[in-house]
């Protein structure tokens, strides 16, 4: 089957490639370049918009002792909106229609081997079913204009929100970090998967009349999602955000920072996933509450022989992790380098690479909580391959981009991962997305540090204005924390082919 999908890519990408690159020079180049959304539908002052995903996704997991570790399922999500804008007052309504076919009903190992891959956490959340769908609305919204201010939106109902995307900056470089580096790493949608997460509450955004700064407030509850096909119900969970941003420019370098404050309270009566025994974990129900303060800052450095970036993001939290007093922080530091060397013109080429740290528990048995807690984010575009998180975690990354056409982009990553505290758990998932699960895993690797190295490459393509094609292989080798718990076989592979139509 892995060999089946692997030929499929390689036709897509030929096919694709082929569509997209049949132009020589920047004329003809200019000329493919496709809008970046289609064009809207009207109907009696109402607009009509909608997208469907399909993705095919192939997992070989880490070999297990028990359980089937490789297969294949297709996930597919129908989203249909209506809405409608006027000056001072305006309203949208989303439907959700996510359908999940053939999910694996033996992928899950004997102990810390657990869930092999996300195939088997659809299959869980879904009653055990190897099918399942459900319509639900995705998102249900009222905004009043003008409140506070010319250029202040209040949205009250049931929304999609993204920490970090506050603000759009113009200029291409820092939209693109903002995009794929920072927006949802701690609060998210998880648009990945094939249901996605909703919040139900109140968005208050505000930019000051020359659009250089936003002041956002965000308070909601979180919707079930994510892996389960029911969208409808809450869960005991509830969020308050608020942030600056800043966009400034000095000279050939254009920024942007953001300082924010996030408090988050969980009384879901459900067993934590942290490092102490299963014991004195089931006896700890008390509520979960945690502060996170932290920012970002972007800077783009335009000069003649390149664009260089900067980014780092940084955030330490405090409070209670049930009955243990809980604080830890995480650091990011990235850098990339796109150079305007006439042989590099036509791949655009962009290299980056950083560090990511963030803090682990190094005693199970006294009264502190340090695991960095990432709360209910989007972790997959800092791990294309979604086998880990920003938890308890040391991520060395590089990645090369390439833009040969505008209608094709071409990106590999490196990630070389390993736990920051050896006493601590490999952590993976996203958060809260049903009242009966933490939402969570935490694997115990015997005091390995060393977790994996991932390789992997993706292509995206836009075919034309509705429809775009995603590509995805990646392979991880597994090192001395994946040997302690598959010692059968430690290297894993992730491929996927999706495709997306919008009207």
């Amino acid at each position: 089957m892995f060999k089946q999908f692997i030929r499929l890519t390689y036709f897509a990408i030929s096919l694709c490639s082929a569509t997209a690159i049949a132009e020589e020079d920047q004329a003809a180049a200019a000329k493919a370049a496709v809008p970046v959304s289609p064009k809207p539908i009207k109907f009696k002052g109402i607009t009509v918009s909608g997208s469907f995903r399909t993705r095919l996704e192939n997992w070989n997991w880490f070999e297990p002792t028990t359980g089937d570790p490789t297969y294949s399922y297709s996930g597919n999500i129908f989203r249909l909106m209506l809405s409608q804008s006027k000056e001072r007052f305006g309203w949208q309504v989303e439907f959700a229609a996510p359908v999940l076919l053939g999910l694996p009903d033996n992928a899950t190992g004997v102990g810390a081997q657990g869930a092999l891959g996300l195939g088997a956490n659809y299959y869980t959340a879904n009653d055990r079913s190897r099918y399942s769908a459900m319509l639900f609305p995705k998102q249900a919204i009222m905004s009043f204009k003008g409140i506070g201010g010319k250029s202040a939106l209040l949205k009250v109902g049931r929304f999609e929100f993204a920490d970090g995307s506050e603000m759009a900056p113009k200029n291409a470089t820092l939209m693109a970090l903002k995009t794929t580096r920072i927006n949802m790493r701690l609060l998210g949608h998880f648009g990945w998967a094939h249901v996605g997460r909703s919040f139900d509450g109140l968005h208050y955004s505000r930019n000051t009349s020359d659009a250089k700064s936003n002041l956002t407030f965000v308070g909601a509850v979180p919707t079930r999602g994510v892996f389960q096909t029911d969208g409808w119900g809450w869960n005991q969970v509830a969020f308050g955000y608020l942030s600056y941003t800043k966009a400034w420019a000095r000279g050939p370098q254009t920024a942007e920072t953001r300082i924010f404050a996030l408090y988050y309270d969980d009384w879901r009566n459900v067993l934590k996933v942290d490092n102490r025994p299963a014991a004195t974990r089931n006896v700890d129900r008390s509520n979960i509450k945690i502060a996170t303060f932290g920012g970002h800052s972007l800077h783009a450095f335009d000069t003649k022989p390149a664009t260089c970036d900067l980014l780092v993001w940084g955030a330490a939290q405090t409070g209670r992790w049930g009955k243990l007093d809980h604080s830890a922080y995480a650091i990011i530091g990235e850098a990339g380098i796109q150079p305007k060397a006439k042989a590099t013109l036509k791949w655009k080429p962009w290299l980056r690479g950083g560090l990511s740290l963030s803090s682990g528990d190094g005693n199970p048995g006294d009264t502190k909580h340090n695991t960095f807690f990432q709360v209910m984010p989007t972790p997959r575009p800092f791990a294309r391959f979604p086998f880990f998180n920003m938890m308890n975690n040391q991520d060395i990354y590089s990645a090369l981009i390439l833009r040969p056409h505008p209608r094709l982009s071409i990106s590999s990553e490196f990630h070389s991962l390993s736990l920051r505290n050896r006493n601590d758990l490999w952590y993976a998932a996203g958060g809260v997305f049903q009242p009966w699960t933490f939402g969570y895993q935490g694997r115990s690797t015997s005091g390995a540090k060393s977790l994996a190295n991932l390789y992997d490459i993706s292509a995206d393509i836009k075919i034309n204005a509705v429809t775009s094609v995603n590509l995805y292989y990646g392979h991880a080798q597994g090192l001395a924390a994946m040997k302690a718990i598959y010692p059968k076989g430690q290297s894993g592979n992730l491929g996927f082919a999706e495709l997306m139509f919008r009207f």
